[in-house]
C-alpha cells in the first residue's frame, strides 16, 4: 500500500485552530502597530480645561508671557532673595508702603528707580506706580472691558484719564488684537479680589543742576 503524501494528509483539526489563533494575534499586533504609528503621527492635543471659557484661558496665558506680575504683583524678601507675594498677587503698589519723596533725575547718573517690591518707580516721568490688577473694587472691578481695551490701545488711564506713565509698556501691548486685551480682562476678573488702593501718580521734580 502506498504510503500517502504528506501534502495530501489532512490538517488535524488542533494543528488548524492554532494555526488561525497565530493569525490572528499576529494581525492584531500589526494593527496596533499600525494605529500606534498614525497617534504618533498626530499632533499633540492640549490638555482638557475644567470651569474656565476658552476666552479666560486664552487671558491667563497671554498674562503669564506679558510679564504682568512682573510689576503688578508685589516682591517680598524670602529666603533665596525677592520672591513674588502670591498672597498679594497683581494687587499693584501697596498702599501702606509709602515712597519717600526726593527723588530726581540725573542726566549724569541714575536716570531712574524702583522699590524694593518692583512696584513704584521713579524717573523723569515722575513717579508711576502700578495698579491693582484684582477683582476687587480697588482693582479692575470698577472697570469695563471697553475702559480696559481702551486704555491700553490709547495709553490713558480708564481710557480717557491721565496718560499711562512709564514703565508700563503699553505701546508695545497696543498692539495686541481687541479680542486678546478682552481676554486678558476677562481673565483678570477672576484673579481673587485684593483690597489695596494704590497712590496716584505723582508729575516730576525738577532735576538738581
Amino acid at each position: 500500500m502506498t504510503p500517502t503524501s504528506s501534502a495530501a494528509r489532512p490538517v488535524p483539526s488542533r494543528a488548524f485552530a492554532g494555526t488561525v489563533r497565530r493569525a490572528a494575534l499576529t494581525g492584531a499586533a500589526a494593527a496596533l502597530l499600525a494605529s500606534g504609528a498614525l497617534l504618533a503621527a498626530e499632533p499633540p492635543k492640549k490638555p482638557l480645561t475644567f470651569g474656565a471659557s476658552p476666552e479666560v484661558s486664552r487671558g491667563q496665558y497671554l498674562v503669564a508671557i506679558m510679564g504682568c506680575d512682573d510689576c503688578h504683583t508685589p516682591m517680598k524678601m524670602g529666603p533665596k532673595g525677592p520672591e513674588p507675594d502670591m498672597s498679594r498677587r497683581l494687587s499693584g503698589h501697596p498702599a501702606e508702603f509709602k515712597v519717600p519723596k526726593g527723588f530726581a533725575p540725573d542726566p549724569k547718573g541714575w536716570m531712574w528707580a524702583g522699590t524694593a517690591t518692583n512696584t513704584a518707580f521713579a524717573g523723569p516721568w515722575g513717579v508711576s506706580y502700578a495698579v491693582n490688577l484684582t477683582s476687587d473694587a480697588t482693582g479692575l472691578g470698577r472697570w469695563t472691558e471697553a475702559n480696559f481695551v481702551k486704555a491700553i490701545k490709547e495709553g490713558k488711564h480708564l481710557g480717557v484719564g491721565r496718560p499711562i506713565a512709564p514703565p508700563m509698556p503699553w505701546p508695545a501691548y497696543s498692539r495686541a488684537t481687541d479680542e486678546d486685551l478682552k481676554a486678558v480682562f476677562a481673565y483678570l476678573r477672576t484673579v481673587p479680589p485684593v483690597k489695596n488702593q494704590a497712590p496716584e501718580y505723582e508729575p516730576p521734580m525738577v532735576a538738581k543742576k
